[in-house]
């Protein structure tokens, strides 16, 4: 069969691509960036688009050639970088229209469980009211709702199960005792493969969880073993601690970082993450302990928890390294000129001082901002080794000073190699 798939470079969407295509359907993936993902799974053809721009008739020629459509896009929390009702609503809306104009497809939908605590928040009530019109639609569709997906991989949820469980001594967490449900990140990929082919029937709203429930702690405890670290102490904070970490995650949203602690997540893990719905029969679900026993663990785990914790104060350390460099100057403009060469006229060593020191204050915040900060960091290590150029022919007694003024040049730019490695999110 030929299957659209958007949202086919995410965590869900990928494994549901591979799952597929290894059954010898005709893959096409939709994304913002083609190439890329043409290069990491080229048995797919790639088709580049916004689903935020998409209105019916730009939908048409997407689908027209296409027997099901699987939608497993999706967003966390508006932000700079996500639009929730564009996106999860008016995107999906549009998509049907066109469906429909098209004679009819079968639509499989990732979706989730869109009542409790976190109902009325964007991410949910975006995903419900497009479910609902789904369901009106007339179309053969297939609705699943996964609950807390884990596999090989990790992103977003599973990706801070893991980073919290590499937390050094001790374990301390916001909502330990809620019950958490989880489903396997294959297991969901053979759910859409039996929607595709009809086992799962038309019309069908179906979750998708394991029937082992376990608490966050426990569920944490357990990717510690898996990352070979023994058991800690839970340290349980107190609830009204969730309120300041979503925060300061929600303003990390809209500056375009996809933090799995904003206030959403926050308020879904405040009561757990649950089924309601039947289970689709003929799957038998593997629990988070099947899953990560399925999937051992190497050193490159351990090394993406870390630095996954590490990730934001590494961020944060560059952006104030950088804003202090070019603030502290302009408290005495005069005596950070006075480090030019006695021949370099006071007005141009001034007028060098006080560029440099703007210039150091539009790095340290334009790394705060998601789609900027790769531009940022290679400006930083420009910059640093531009200084110590600079430096060495102008003052190079500097070298010897015993603050090691421009010795601790040095580990700045390796802190934002370091960080250049880590940026990507998938």
């Amino acid at each position: 069969m030929k299957i659209l798939i958007l949202g086919a470079t995410g965590f869900i969407g990928s494994a549901i691509l591979q799952r597929l295509a290894a059954e010898g359907h005709q893959i096409t993936g939709l994304g913002r960036d083609p190439g890329k993902a043409r290069s990491k799974w080229p048995s797919a053809m790639w088709l580049e688009a916004d689903l935020a721009q998409l209105s019916a008739a730009a939908w048409l020629p997407l689908i027209d050639n296409q027997d099901v459509i699987v939608n497993c896009a999706g967003a966390l929390q508006d932000g700079l970088s996500d639009d929730l009702a564009a996106t999860q609503e008016k995107a999906m809306l549009s998509l049907y229209e066109a469906a429909e104009a098209a004679g009819g497809r079968r639509i499989v939908q990732i979706s989730a469980r869109t009542d409790g605590a976190a109902a009325n928040l964007p991410f949910l009530a975006t995903k419900r009211r497009a479910d609902e019109a789904l369901a009106a639609s007339g179309l053969p569709f297939v609705i699943l709702r996964p609950a807390l997906v884990i596999g090989r991989n990790a992103h977003g949820g599973t990706a801070l199960l893991r980073s919290l469980a590499s937390f050094p001594g001790l374990l301390p967490l916001i909502h330990a005792e809620s019950p958490v449900e989880t489903v396997s990140l294959d297991d969901v990929a053979a759910a859409v493969s039996l929607a595709i082919d009809g086992t799962i029937p038309a019309g069908s709203d179906l979750d998708l969880a394991a029937e082992q429930t376990l608490t966050l702690s426990d569920l944490v405890q357990q990717h510690r073993s898996w990352l070979g670290l023994p058991a800690v102490r839970v340290v349980e904070l107190p609830a009204p601690l969730a309120r300041p970490v979503a925060w300061a995650a929600d303003l990390a949203g809209r500056l375009g970082w996809r933090s799995p602690l904003r206030s959403t997540a926050m308020t879904v893990m405040s009561e757990g993450v649950r089924s309601s719905r039947p289970r689709p029969g003929g799957l038998a679900f593997a629990d988070a302990t099947q899953t990560l026993a399925a999937h051992s663990s190497g050193v490159q785990d351990l090394w993406f928890a870390r630095l996954y914790l590490l990730k934001p104060a590494i961020i944060l350390t560059l952006s104030l390294f950088w804003l202090l460099s070019g603030l502290i100057p302009l408290l005495d403009v005069s005596a950070a000129a006075a480090h030019f060469p006695p021949a370099m006229p006071a007005t141009l060593a001034l007028s060098t001082t006080v560029a440099t020191c703007i210039f150091d204050i539009l790095l340290g915040s334009a790394v705060l901002v998601r789609p900027h900060a790769r531009k940022a960091m290679l400006g930083m290590i420009l910059t640093s080794l531009a200084y110590l150029a600079g430096g060495t022919i102008l003052e190079p007694q500097l070298w010897l000073d015993p603050l090691g003024v421009l010795v601790k040049v040095l580990p700045s730019i390796a802190l934002t190699l370091v960080a250049l490695a880590i940026l990507d999110e998938r």
